[in-house]
């Protein structure tokens, strides 16, 4: 088995930090079913703004509420007006990559809105190594 993104949200904008909320990481719920990202659904956040990386779980918040919150001990390391990219990833079968579609989302990093939505697909040049997947 190999470990693939399975889904991306890159570069949202936090809108609120509470370091007394039990923990996890709030993302508004159309964006979470857009993606594939279920509720309490293992995912990794990574701050452009410091580059710290962490790994929480997600928690779904009102659908078209373009909020992104983090929560608890994630605070410490995500505050609101960072800009995160979330991850996702899964683990594949070799027979199961030639098909497999990561969904990415991108937003715009300011005001939260949607600028593109893509299904990418794993694909190798016949002059490329194998071990080296490239998207198109």
């Amino acid at each position: 088995m190999r470990e693939f993104l399975r889904a991306k949200i890159h570069r949202a904008r936090v809108t609120r930090a509470d370091l007394e909320y039990e923990g996890s990481f709030g993302i508004d719920s159309a964006i979470l079913q857009q993606v594939g990202i279920l509720p309490f659904e293992s995912i990794e956040i990574y701050n452009v703004r410091n580059g710290e990386r962490l790994r929480t779980y997600a928690i779904e918040l009102p659908a078209g509420s373009g909020r992104f919150e983090s929560n608890g001990a994630a605070a410490h390391k995500i505050k609101e007006g960072d800009v995160v990219i979330i991850a996702c990833y899964t683990r594949l079968l070799d027979a199961q990559i030639s098909t497999f579609r990561p969904k990415i989302l991108t937003m715009d990093g300011k005001t939260n809105q949607v600028q593109t939505f893509r299904e990418g697909r794993l694909s190798y040049s016949e002059n490329e190594p194998r071990s080296l997947p490239l998207f198109q």
